[in-house]
């Protein structure tokens, strides 16, 4: 079967995963972690890409990217992968693949759809037991969106900056925000428009992308039929 082609709209943020073969380790220490993001850094500079956040887990990424053009995002992350793929196996002694098929990819709604991606991303080393609190994570954008520090890697999104007039006032709030959690729904509603790669958002979100595209934009139950509307 052939594969479906992304939803791609310049100028709007995607939430993208990439992960290990077979779930294996794609780090194996921080000279590892470094050199991904100055990678990364690079690629996303060179095809005009904004980061906007980041974590990196033992074997798998998930980044916030916003392309310029409708080839960026394609290109930066081929860029990135292919150039650590050779480091990693030249380092560690290893051939072979590194990375479990293509990575998955969501457009997301720059309304509040963007902030609740921007939370799941930096709470997934908390859900995934390896430290009580986010900005414990030391490979993760947080600790700049809390203001504890800053990260050269990223552009903040208007989204962000929208939360308050000063430096002081934006991190207060996204600390709030971000330690309310994530609702059960809303975490299964993230996973599982990324894992289809559909476009997260409301309706009149989706709407616009399905007419833009002209391709189906809302997750479905498997075997459920797509709506006649």
């Amino acid at each position: 079967m052939p594969r479906r082609p992304r939803l791609i709209l310049p100028d709007y943020p995607f939430h993208v995963i990439q992960r290990g073969v077979n779930r294996a380790a794609i780090f194996v220490d921080d000279l590892d972690r470094h050199h991904y993001c100055r990678l990364l850094g690079r690629a996303c500079r060179k095809h005009s890409v904004s980061l906007h956040a980041f974590v990196l887990m033992g074997n798998h990424v998930h980044l916030l990217l916003t392309p310029s053009t409708a080839q960026a995002l394609a290109l930066a992350m081929k860029a990135t992968g292919q150039s650590y793929v050779r480091y990693f196996n030249t380092r560690h002694g290893r051939s072979g693949t590194l990375w479990e098929s293509r990575y998955k990819s969501c457009l997301v709604d720059t309304d509040r759809y963007f902030l609740m991606v921007l939370r799941y991303i930096e709470l997934n080393p908390v859900r995934a037991a390896l430290v009580a609190s986010p900005q414990d994570h030391y490979w993760s954008s947080v600790r700049s969106h809390l203001g504890l520090a800053h990260h050269p890697l990223l552009t903040p999104h208007p989204v962000y900056l929208s939360l308050g007039g000063s430096a002081a006032r934006r991190a207060d709030a996204y600390k709030h925000f971000l330690h309310a959690g994530i609702p059960d729904k809303e975490l299964a509603n993230i996973q599982r428009y990324v894992q289809q790669e559909r476009a997260l958002g409301d309706e009149r979100f989706q709407k616009m992308v399905a007419e833009t595209l002209n391709r189906e934009t809302v997750f479905r139950i498997a075997g459920r039929p797509p709506s006649k509307h």
